[in-house]
Order: structure tokens, then sequence, then C-alpha cells
């Protein structure tokens, strides 16, 4: 209601009210108001339907006297003893205006009851202690902030069943609901589930066989050895990260442009999985990895969508609000992660649950104030390899380049008027990437680059060269060429008139003219340069080609102080003419001897394989992994509106786990300015508290996810909520068990793993009972092992894998599961996939808010928002998708390849090795009587689909 004094009218109201009971007023104050038998009534019949314990409507609660006095989210007090004209109370109960008058329901406080209630707090509102008729619960006191508690396993009577600590309290659950596990699954059902969980494929033929074989005693050990060492392991398990994390390679909202450079991250995950880090390394990686050797794993800092610059609007309130939304993903992103906590609800006032305050949200903003959404150079060894790759590429395509100029054509000069209307133009059109025009060398100091028209707006280079005759780039600014221009359009580090001779190619590092279609550059060098060639381009990479000059001309400064034309493009063809018009004007053979062409063409084959050599080299130089900054300053905001900043906040964690202010000088024991705290020290803060052993929430959320993967559902089923609206967990023992499992374990996942899936509980059949499951429907108890659909991923490579086409080459960027990556314009489905298209869908380039289009209807995540917990649907519309979609068509025609060639053309035999593949086993008799006329009547690929 935002509150704190009152409207004239309230005002005028209340000054009624007490001139025309000042008699009464006078008399009751000889005797105190008595809260418990006149004011409680009047609460209770009033006020408590809103703001009692069922309801605290905008956060005020008035059946609490330390919650009464505190007052509402929107407000302060909203009861000042001794001062009605102050207290927000009176205000709303005595308002005229129905919009804003309480009880908002219901007839108003009667005059009696109005001028009892003025009175005492008048009197000073004296509200003894001890007479509530409710308890205020204490928020604090919850399990998941509690230490892990380190109780000695049940006592269970059927101990035989047991393999380990987990079957213990499973079965003392069991027991006490009189219920008994399920018997054991056979080999084959057991393999295939381990196979699905720990890699998300089917087993192979030849791993059945091996396994069904296999008579030693730790059979079961060595195949979940072998699936935890295989690299198929991190994929598998990397997709439930990024399922929570809200992974995409598009940033989101409407326009959801491209993010090229964020599948380093995703590679990351699948690595750290692979190679079994450490859990709590694994999360300090995720917060601090630049510090650390892991600059791609940052880049769960910022998985979320963001609005670009450009799509934020230019005014000041605008920029504010999109800082705050997305220093807001970040700490959602950090809550949800790796607490199991909705930090991101105190972002407007108090969280209404959970024992986490607005100034303790901002307090964890404040840990990442640094942080910018962005792209990052990575420092890892494959990046610097990478970088001293380019770097020879670099070199050779430059000494290509010097080999090629005495082939290309003298641009020819003269009278403008005599030159325009050749019919023969010696030179090619202009084009966006790179042109260059060589000229007899000249001494000069001064170089001018004039454009008289563009092809449309504003002028812009990238980056202009001029060479001397020892093929030297003089026009560097690392040389101390110095430049001066008509005139600058800037956009700051993107556009200014330095960038156009820093090195750099690219639209990003540009110059660009403030007029349009026009503009000059000149270039002067600290003393006379012998030139020859200027070598300039739009935008390099290729990714513009607008503001492209089309008519130009190049003039050097003689000793007269002159400007003598060297070079224009009144000789080129001009552009847009024909589509041979854009060709290089090396590739034409006007001029050259045949010896001279063969040379030329063999330079530019060299040339393109080194150039497509340099754009491979780029991929993984830089990822989507933030960039880091002097912090901003974080504020408590008002209802979290970034236009009504309170005090600064500092650094500190949640008070309900841990020491609030871990910047707390501890010569003074006091709070130091936090401008003296370096962002990286921030953040190395963060995750050293996050990944504590002592952190009761790390280790427990971890496990429940690791559960989860392996029985459908977690000990907690609420994945991302271990708060006060979360679930209780259905073995809390348990929980604290493997959490306490894990730390000892130096944080290993795959030894939880291990003890999961070598367990008894696991190796349970899924056999239905139906007593159990008259008593647990939901099979939380696990009296069998609860069956469950595939995922959409598992699906698709599972596919893949049996028709023998899956490609299993790892890491890189995503292959396209749409025609476009970004944009506005909309996403057509990809239908037939190339080999690129073959690999695992973990590694497809995903759309955010865009689900694919057959696989997309089993429930796979769109990156909106975190997904702790996919759902499980299964509806006809799902098979029907399957079953007709170009992509099971074209697996199914593979498939039948696949057997064809190694069971040969007897229907039998090949109905035998298809059910081998597909479901590890040979078909009944049953179901060979009924699929041997389909295939001889209908084809194997029939069967096969």
């Amino acid at each position: 209601m935002g509150l704190t004094r009152l409207n004239p009218l309230a005002s005028m109201v209340i000054g009624c009210a007490l001139f025309a009971n000042v008699t009464l007023i006078e008399n009751v104050r000889g005797e105190p108001i008595d809260f418990v038998a006149q004011v409680r009534p009047i609460l209770q019949q009033h006020c408590y339907a809103c703001h009692g314990a069922e309801k605290q409507k905008s956060g005020l609660r008035l059946d609490i006297r330390s919650e009464a006095f505190k007052g509402g989210d929107s407000y302060g007090p909203s009861i000042v003893p001794g001062d009605n004209a102050a207290s927000p109370l009176v205000e709303l109960i005595t308002s005229t205006d129905p919009e804003s008058r309480m009880p908002p329901t219901g007839p108003p406080l009667s005059n009696p009851e109005l001028q009892a209630l003025m009175t005492w707090i008048a009197a000073g509102a004296q509200w003894p202690e001890g007479v509530d008729l409710a308890v205020l619960e204490d928020r604090r006191d919850h399990w998941s902030f509690k230490p892990l508690q380190q109780a000695p396993l049940p006592r269970v009577q059927n101990r035989g069943w047991t393999r380990g600590g987990i079957d213990t309290f499973i079965l003392a659950k069991l027991e006490a609901s009189q219920l008994q596990p399920a018997p054991e699954a056979d080999r084959l059902a057991w393999l295939r589930r381990v196979s699905f969980d720990l890699v998300g494929l089917p087993p192979t033929l030849e791993q059945v066989t091996a396994f069904n074989q296999d008579a030693r005693a730790d059979a079961y050990e060595r195949v979940v050895e072998e699936l935890l060492h295989s690299p198929r392991y991190g994929e598998r398990w990397a997709q439930h990260w990024l399922d929570v994390v809200r992974y995409a390679d598009t940033h989101g909202f409407e326009v959801n442009t491209e993010r090229p450079n964020a599948w380093p991250y995703r590679d990351y995950v699948i690595s750290a999985f692979n190679r079994d880090v450490p859990y709590d390394d694994f999360v300090r990686e995720q917060i601090v990895g630049d510090q650390l050797g892991q600059d791609a794993a940052t880049g769960f800092l910022i998985t979320s969508s963001v609005l670009l610059p450009g799509q934020i609007g230019k005014d000041e309130p605008s920029i504010r609000l999109a800082r705050q939304d997305s220093l807001d993903e970040i700490v959602v992103n950090l809550g949800q992660t790796f607490l199991g906590l909705s930090i991101g609800c105190a972002r407007c006032h108090d969280h209404k649950f959970d024992p986490i305050t607005a100034r303790e949200y901002y307090s964890m903003q404040a840990f990442v104030a640094g942080v910018e959404y962005g792209d990052r150079e990575l420092r890892s060894p494959e990046a610097a390899a990478l970088r001293q790759h380019e770097a020879h590429l670099i070199s050779r395509l430059v000494a290509i380049d010097h080999e090629l100029v005495r082939f290309e054509p003298l641009a020819s000069i003269g009278p403008r008027s005599e030159r325009i209307g050749d019919v023969t133009p010696a030179r090619a059109a202009v084009n966006a990437k790179r042109n260059g025009d060589r000229f007899s060398p000249v001494s000069t100091k001064r170089l001018r680059f004039t454009i008289n028209a563009t092809n449309n707006l504003e002028p812009c280079i990238d980056e202009l060269e001029i060479y001397d005759t020892e093929n030297r780039n003089v026009a560097l600014a690392t040389f101390g060429t110095t430049l001066t221009s008509s005139g600058d359009r800037v956009a700051a580090n993107r556009h200014e008139l330095r960038l156009i001779n820093d090195g750099i190619v690219g639209n990003s590092s540009s110059w660009m003219s403030n007029e349009m279609g026009r503009g000059w550059v000149i270039f002067e060098f600290v003393a006379d340069q012998s030139v020859e060639r200027v070598v300039w381009g739009r935008d390099r990479t290729g990714n513009f080609s607008d503001r492209l000059a089309t008519d130009y001309r190049i003039e050097v400064e003689d000793a007269a102080h002159q400007w003598q034309l060297v070079a224009d493009s009144i000789d080129r063809t001009p552009f847009g003419a024909t589509a041979e018009s854009q060709t290089a004007a090396l590739d034409t053979l006007a001029g050259r001897s045949a010896a001279e062409s063969q040379q030329v063409d063999q330079l530019m084959r060299e040339k393109r394989h080194v150039e497509g050599q340099m754009a491979a080299s780029k991929i993984g130089q830089i990822a989507f992994a933030g960039v880091f900054r002097t912090p901003d300053e974080i504020h408590l905001l008002n209802r979290g509106d970034p236009e009504q900043p309170q005090e600064i906040v500092r650094p500190a964690v949640l008070s309900v786990i841990g020491n609030a202010d871990v910047f707390e000088d501890a010569a003074t024991n006091k709070s130091g300015p936090m401008r003296n705290v370096p962002e990286a020290q921030r953040r190395i803060a963060l995750a050293e508290w996050i990944a504590s052993p002592q952190h009761p929430l790390t280790a427990r959320v971890i496990v429940n996810r690791i559960w989860q993967g392996h029985f459908g559902i977690g000990l907690v089923d609420t994945a991302s909520d271990f708060g006060r609206t979360g679930a209780l967990p259905s073995h809390p023992g348990l929980l604290d068990w493997l959490a306490a499992k894990l730390i000892a374990s130096n944080w290993s996942i795959k030894q939880l793993h291990r003890m999961m899936v070598l367990s008894a509980t696991y190796r349970q059949s899924a056999r239905f009972d139906p007593i159990a499951a008259e008593r647990d429907a939901d099979v939380r108890l696990l009296w069998c092992f609860p069956s469950r659909r595939l995922e959409a991923e598992t699906i698709r490579d599972s596919m893949l894998a049996v028709s023998g086409d899956l490609n299993l080459q790892t890491g890189g960027p995503g292959y396209n599961l749409f025609n476009q990556r970004g944009g506005l314009s909309g996403f057509t489905p990809v239908e037939v996939f190339d080999e690129k298209g073959l690999r695992r869908m973990i590694y497809a380039h995903k759309v955010r808010r865009e689900r694919e289009a057959t696989f997309g209807a089993f429930d796979c995540p769109d990156a909106g928002q975190s997904t702790s917990r996919r759902r499980e649907s299964t509806t006809p519309i799902q098979a029907l998708n399957l079953l007709n979609s170009r992509f099971t068509l074209d697996q199914s025609v593979a498939f039948a390849h696949r057997i064809s060639r190694q069971a040969g053309e007897e229907p039998a035999a090949q109905i035998d090795l298809a059910f081998r593949f597909a479901l590890g086993r040979p078909p009944s008799q049953f179901e060979l009587d009924e699929t041997l006329p389909v295939v001889q009547d209908q084809g194997l690929q029939t069967l096969c689909r």
C-alpha cells in the first residue's frame, strides 16, 4: 500500500472522529485500554481473516505482537504507539476510498470500535507479552537448514536382502509399513536399466552376451565400472545438469538471437562428469573457474535468458531494470542449483516462507555484481594452441597475399571523365569482405581514403591496411600512425576512429562515418613511407554487407602538400552489376600468361584452404562464460524497484546457514568498504561458502539429484526446493547418510552411482504388488523398482545406436535441429540430417523456448525455466509423431540395412537379429510368428520401424 503517513482526507476523517469523541477519549485516558478485552476482539472480527495465521496479505500479520508492530511489505510499522496520524493501520480503517479501505469486504469498523482502537494507539498501544493466541513459527527451525544428522543404520529383520546402507534404510521403512521388496530383476533387465541410467544408451549385443556369460562374483561391479569410464557417461549426466541450469544456445526473449559460443560450457560439464571432478570443486569452478584454470566453467553464471544491449530501451530506467533482471537470474541460478532454495522470491520483499530477507537477497547479488553476460577469451592449453595455430595461418596468408600482389592489376589513374564507361573494367567489383588497391610505389607521409557513395547508410570500414614495398602494414597504430576523419559516428568500443587501424577485423571493431553515404579518413605516418597497396573491408568476418563503400578514391600527399590520386573505384566492375562482379580480381585470367594463371590458381586454392583452417581455429578460443569488471554498488531496493534504491549492501551469505558477512575486517571486527574487495574475491568467498562440507544444503541437494536420476524421483521430490514449501524427505536418514558418504569420498559423484546402482533396492524387479500399491501408490517406499519412460534424448540416441547410425563425435559447436539458429522469423524443423546431425542429442544447437518437432513432445525442456525434474507424460501424439516422423523412417531404413548386412536375406534370421539389437534378447515364439508375415509381406523396414 506504500503508506508511511496519512493523506489529507484521511487526516480530516481521523480529526473529525477524534473531535466528535473528545470527551470519551479524555475520560478513557484515565483508565488504560485493555488490549485483550477491548482491542483484540476488534482485530479478530475485522482483520484476522486476511492478516492472521492462515493468510498474511501484503505481508502483514496482526495476531502476533512482534509482527503487528513490524508492518507489511510496502510500508514501515503499521502501528506507531502514541501517534494515530503516523499509523498506516488507522489510515486504512478510516479511508473513504473503497479501493483502499480496510477491511475490503464486510462492514467497516463501528464508531465505538474505531474510538477504542485509536484511543489504544494514542495511549501508547500497550500490547502485553504472552497474551497472543498464536505462536510465531520459527522459520529457521527446518530440517534442511540443520547440520547433517549422523544417525546409526536402522535395525531390520531381513538382513540377508541388504547389500549396503542404502538397502538398510529402504528396508526399515518397508518393514515399518509391513511391506516386502520385490524379487531381484533378471540380468538383462538390470543391464538395460543401468545402461540407460548411466550412459543413456542400450547395451550392445556384445555387452549383453558378455554379461550373461560372466559368472564371476563381481560381474555387476565390472559392468558399472565399464559404464562409468565410458565417454558416454558424461554426455548422459551432463544433460540432467543442463536441465537444471537452463542451458541453451540462444539468448531467449522475443528476439532469441544465437549464442554461438555457449557450447564450451556444455563441453566443460560433460568433461567434469567424465573426469569425476569432486563435486565441491565442480561448484567452485562454475562460480570462479576463471581463477582455477577452468574458464569455460563460469558459463554457469550466465546460462539464463538475457536481453542484449541493443534490445534494451535507451533510457536509464530501462537499462537499470535490465541489469537488475540479469543479476537476479544469476542469484536464482545459484540458489536453486546448488542450494535448492528459491532465493529469488526475496527480490521484492522478505521471503514469504523461508528465512531469507530482501536484504540478504541483495547481499547475494553483491557477490556477482561484477559479472556481465558476454563472451570471454579462453585461457586453456587447447585455446592457446588454437591461437598459436591461427597465428601461423595468418603468417601464411600474409605470405600468400604478398606472392599474389604481383599478379594483381594496377589501379588505373588519369582523368575521371576518360575512364568512366570503360567497356571492360580491369578490376572486380568491391565486396564487403576484402578489397585491394595496388598502385606504383609512391613515397608519402599521408594517405587519404575518401568515400563518395555506399550501397546504403553511413560508410563503415572494419580495418584499412596500407602496405609498403616490404609488405609491412604501416597503417597500424603500433607504427605510430595517427588518424583524422571527416566525422565519426561513435559507439564506444565498437565504432570509433581508433578501431580502423587497430589490427582487429570485424564490425565490432570498426570506424563509421557520421555522414550518409560519405566520409574520409587520413592516415599520417611518423615519417615518409614508400607505399604500394591498400587493403580494406566492410566486415572481414562476413556478417555484414551494408554500409559498403561503392564509390571511393585513394590519394597520397606529395612533397608540395597536394593530394595525388593513386587509385579509385572507376576501373572496377560496377557494384551489383552481375553475379560475376563479386568474384575476386585475381580470379580473372585477363592479361596473364598460362603459367601465371596456373600459379594464381594454385595460390588461390591454398588461400581458400588456409582461410578454412583459420575459421576452424577460431572455434574454441572464446566462450560465453561471463565478463568480469568492477562490481556495481548494490542497493537494497524498495519492492525490488531499481528506481527506489535504499542503503548500499555488502556481499553476505544467508544468515540461516552461515556467517553472514564473509568480508568482516578481522582487526576491527567491522565491515570495511566494499570498493576495496576485488571482484574475483567476492565470487571466491561465495564459492567457498557453498562448497563447504559444513554447508547443510550443498551435499543434500546433489545427492538427491543423483538419486532422482536413478529412481525417477528424489528422496525429496522437489529437487530444487528444500525450503519450507518443498516436500519433506521420504527417507531423511538415508539422505543425510548419502550426503555424509559423498563428502567422505572426496565428493565423488561416481562413487554415489556405484552405491546406488549396485544396491539391492536398485536391483529389484518392477513387479507390481496390488497390496503395496494400495498403501504406497507412488512407490515412494521403493517396494519395487519404479517404471518410467525414457527421456527424449535417450529415445533419439538409442534409435541411432540400434540403427548403427550414431555418430560418437564429442564436443564442439552443436548441429542444427532447426533451419536457423536464432531470430524473429520462426524455426522450421530440420527433417533430414547429415552425419553431424546424427550425433547425440546433447550436442544439438538448443534453441531456447523452441521444442524439437518430434522429440520435444517427450517433455524435453525448452530452457525457459529450470527443470529440476522432467514431466513424464504419455500421449498418443507422442507415438504418432515418432512413428510417422521422417527421422524414424530414415532410421528404419538404416536399421534394415544393418540387419541385412549381418543376417542375410532369410526373414527369421533378420527378425532374430532385429530383436537382439533393439531389445537385447531373441524374439519369443509368439513374437516370431507375429512378425514373420510382416517381414515377408511388407519388408524388413516395416519391422524395423
